[in-house]
């Protein structure tokens, strides 16, 4: 459970619909960071004939990545609640596995469409919640991210032999 601001806001979502929006975004954006940590590490240490391609490929994902923690963190603030920003916190939310040491081109690309999957599984799984709501903005955020890592999921998927 997020920890809250002691100040009222009076947006028309109400208490309640904050505080299940805000704990929701808090494990994407937990999801969405590992998710960014995973693919700062795999540009770091690809290796092989798709090197080129990869490292450019995988910087573009982290540097999109950098903003969007950044977008959803600002999310939770604006509902009123302290976004999460520790490895032990986001630890504790996240669902993306952790992947270190030295790892194949191909398996960098598996690996990576897995955790993209479960960042798509988390944004969904708020959409419901944020809908009942009536939380616009929050749906409009889960749909932009929804969009960036389905595309970016396709695009990975066209990468494997």
């Amino acid at each position: 459970m997020l920890k809250q601001q002691f100040f009222n806001i009076n947006d028309g979502l109400g208490q309640e619909n904050r505080i299940s929006i805000a704990n929701e975004l808090a494990k994407l954006l937990a999801d969405s960071y590992s998710l960014y940590l995973k693919t700062h590490n795999f540009h770091w240490n690809v290796t092989g004939s798709m090197f080129n391609t990869l490292h450019l490929m995988f910087e573009t994902h982290y540097t999109e990545l950098g903003l969007a923690v950044d977008l959803i963190a600002e999310r939770i603030r604006a509902l009123g609640f302290i976004a999460p920003g520790s490895y032990s916190e986001f630890g504790k939310l996240t669902k993306v596995k952790e992947h270190a040491g030295d790892t194949e081109a191909n398996d960098m690309i598996k690996y990576l469409i897995e955790a993209h999957e479960v960042v798509i599984n988390t944004a969904r799984s708020v959409l419901p919640i944020a809908d009942e709501a009536n939380d616009q903005v929050t749906m409009d955020l889960l749909t932009q991210r929804l969009q960036v890592h389905e595309k970016t999921v396709w695009m990975l998927r066209s990468l494997i032999n």
